[in-house]
């Protein structure tokens, strides 16, 4: 097999966890080409990736009329598909390009009618992190056993495929050996239960006062729906809310020290950055750490320390359980962080 197409159209996070099966698939099948199927907004993610060579946007493809979409398809000229986040529209696309080999789940009818491999492949109740998931649907390509999660760190490292602009760069030069550049990501755009704005600001107020440099960052709609709370903050931290588009802020995570965030996308790119990150979780599964802790040598993550937080189920703005979380305990994690030189040298 020479050309492997990867499938991933949903959001920024779990591209970053199904890198590792490019990973494989290049350690693999030695000179082998690698394409990502996934989200416009996340080809700086794919980019980003040394074991990515091209991406395709789902996004330009659906502009296209179908025959158009299938001969896009074919022009990649891909020996294989796998379908990590199921489509039934891609899959269906796939078996009309003719794809020779097409790896889908069991538990989708629709894979039954578009796939020629069908994984046996259950993501809801499973012990094992998403990343491991991802990797199962390898099986029908020589993948024996599921890989430790140190074993899969490596496979899906990025780096940052642009410089930092040298006046974004100027903010993180350091005014003394041991000052830390490190980054608040509040918000999660729903893809995390949030720690609050109230102990983020009672983090950023206590590191400023221990000499560390505090940046926070997010979306421009972020950045607004914070705005009382960034100006009220503004004598202790740098609000940098939607002034970097991906491939700027994949370089700023780089070129930072450390970033805390809830499971979001930035706790994942920091992760594969290199960087120390740490995230926030709630005990609660399917979007507990044991399914979606960020993956890197120096990433880690906090949990309250209670079986399942099913009370809060209902209402993912009170969770009280990752809101027990206190400040304190992310700051002595963060005591032991060393300063980092960029991920890109």
């Amino acid at each position: 097999m020479k050309t492997f197409l990867v499938s991933r159209t949903d959001a920024i996070g779990d591209l970053v966890l199904t890198l590792p099966v490019c990973g494989w698939l290049k350690q693999r099948y030695p000179g082998c080409r690698v394409v990502v199927l996934g989200r416009d907004y996340t080809r700086a993610v794919a980019a980003a990736c040394p074991a990515v060579d091209s991406f395709i946007s789902d996004d330009d493809l659906q502009k296209l009329p179908e025959q158009e979409q299938i001969a896009a398809l074919q022009q990649i000229g891909a020996d294989a598909i796998l379908h990590v986040f199921p489509s039934r529209r891609l899959a269906s696309l796939a078996r009309k390009a003719q794809i020779p080999v097409r790896i889908g789940t069991r538990s989708r009818w629709f894979h039954w009618l578009t796939c020629n491999r069908l994984v046996a492949l259950s993501r809801r109740h499973s012990p094992l992190h998403e990343a491991q998931l991802n990797m199962q649907l390898l099986r029908p390509l020589g993948l024996a056993a599921v890989p430790s999660l140190s074993e899969l760190v490596p496979l899906g490292r990025l780096v940052p495929a642009e410089s930092l602009a040298s006046a974004t760069a100027q903010v993180l030069q350091r005014q003394s050996g041991r000052q830390l550049n490190i980054i608040l990501h509040p918000r999660s755009r729903g893809h995390g239960r949030e720690w609050g704005l109230a102990h983020f600001g009672a983090l950023a107020r206590t590191l400023q006062a221990q000499g560390h440099r505090v940046f926070v960052t997010g979306t421009q709609a972020e950045g607004d729906s914070m705005r009382e709370w960034l100006q009220e903050h503004a004598a202790v931290l740098t609000d940098l809310t939607g002034q970097l588009n991906l491939p700027q802020f994949l370089a700023f995570i780089g070129a930072a020290d450390g970033l805390v965030a809830s499971g979001t996308g930035p706790l994942h790119l920091a992760a594969a950055l290199g960087r120390q990150a740490l995230g926030l979780f709630p005990p609660m599964r399917p979007i507990h750490p044991g399914r979606w802790a960020p993956l890197g040598p120096r990433a880690e993550y906090l949990v309250f320390d209670k079986p399942d937080c099913q009370d809060c189920r209902a209402d993912a703005a009170a969770c009280t359980c990752i809101k027990a979380l206190q400040p304190v305990q992310v700051l002595a994690r963060i005591a032991a962080w060393e300063p980092l030189p960029p991920a890109y040298l």
